[in-house]
């Protein structure tokens, strides 16, 4: 599909190509050749604008790197003196540990059991096809794959009460197919979705509104007569507010009024505060810059250290193999592979990515 719209921009003439995250659903093998199509078209007398929060690949393709924060231009830098601690610094305005520190635990008891779920899709198709894993306490499990592959398909059978085509999904021994997103809750699950506009946040509301969602029908932010206490829920909301670094104005702030990453915390403190048996985090560093993805890494671990089973599914192979203590492939609907941590490379588990193992 990328070498489709290139052969369409370049048939219509255009010396000047801007590409706005191209990589983003790719396999390393893919963004090798998309890469070197790059090259090519540069040795044509092609310009190239290429905008990505990638670093790597920013310093593997660029002749030249701008670097933006808050709309303002903040340095123009040639490729020899950038380095990734820089440009880190100069996207956020303050220096960035690029490397969470996530040694290994020992595996707990099993959180989330998985067995045989098949889900169908639309058109009658299987979107999820036997898939199997468990998930243990203190570990992260991470799920690897190209866009569309049925992780989102997956995510939902887990977090919502969705109808399975056949197998089960067990929460600490018990089965929960039966179960509302409520009862989900209760039952020590807590989920950071792939869209936070969409599944994440009532923009319009306030932050305090927006930090007790899932709990706004438990003390002390109702009181016996099921009648909102907005002193409890204020508080509790301010103290979110500085525990989470919430770049705002106050807890009234409407949730539109954030930035990506700003928005984004408010979901990670809301979900982390429950103190989850199993954490959902789906695409959980999906548009938000450096700084705020050191934030989020930090907190997943942190999950994982209390003890927490993660499941962490993201298109970002490079978030996959820095946290997972375990990946499982996704291809066509099925965990075609999986690798025990430092067992494998990118490129390997790219290979698997693109079906290749499948066949």
């Amino acid at each position: 599909q990328q070498r489709v719209e290139i052969l369409k921009i370049l048939y219509r003439g255009a010396d000047i190509l801007v590409f706005d995250e191209p990589t983003a659903v790719l396999t390393p093998q893919e963004i090798s050749e998309l890469f070197k199509t790059f090259r090519r078209m540069k040795e044509q007398g092609k310009g190239i604008i290429f905008i990505s929060h990638k670093l790597d690949e920013v310093l593997e393709i660029a002749d030249r790197i701008t670097v933006i924060r808050r709309g303002k231009v903040v340095r123009e830098l040639d490729r020899a003196e950038a380095t990734k601690p820089l440009i880190a610094e100069l996207m956020v305005g303050k220096p960035v540990i690029l490397n969470v520190e996530n040694p290994p635990l020992p595996p707990g008891a099993a959180v989330l059991e998985v067995e045989g779920l098949s889900l169908r899709g639309r058109g009658g198709v299987d979107a999820l096809r036997d898939i199997n894993f468990t998930v243990h306490s203190s570990e992260i499990y991470g799920i690897a794959g190209v866009e569309g592959n049925g992780q989102s398909d997956l995510v939902r059978a887990i977090a919502y009460k969705t109808p399975l085509k056949e197998g089960k999904v067990r929460l600490e021994g018990a089965e929960i197919q039966g179960l509302d997103v409520r009862g989900r809750r209760e039952r020590g699950m807590a989920h950071i979705p792939e869209d936070r506009h969409k599944y994440g946040l009532l923009l319009p509301n306030s932050l305090a509104d927006n930090f007790v969602l899932g709990s706004h029908y438990k003390k002390p932010f109702v009181n016996a007569a099921s009648v909102q206490n907005r002193k409890a829920i204020a508080d509790y909301a301010r103290r979110l507010i500085s525990e989470f670094d919430v770049r705002a104005p106050s807890e009234l702030t409407p949730a539109h009024a954030l930035s990506g990453g700003n928005q984004q915390k408010v979901i990670i403190a809301r979900e982390m505060s429950a103190s989850p048996r199993l954490l959902l985090a789906a695409e959980p560093t999906r548009g938000v810059d450096v700084g705020a993805t050191e934030f989020i890494y930090r907190e997943l671990v942190e999950a994982k250290r209390g003890g927490a089973a993660v499941l962490l599914v993201s298109s970002d192979l490079d978030e996959i193999m820095s946290l997972s203590d375990r990946i499982g492939v996704m291809f066509k609907g099925r965990i075609i592979k999986e690798f025990p941590r430092g067992s494998t490379s990118k490129e390997e588990v790219g290979f698997y990515m693109m079906g290749e193992g499948a066949r």
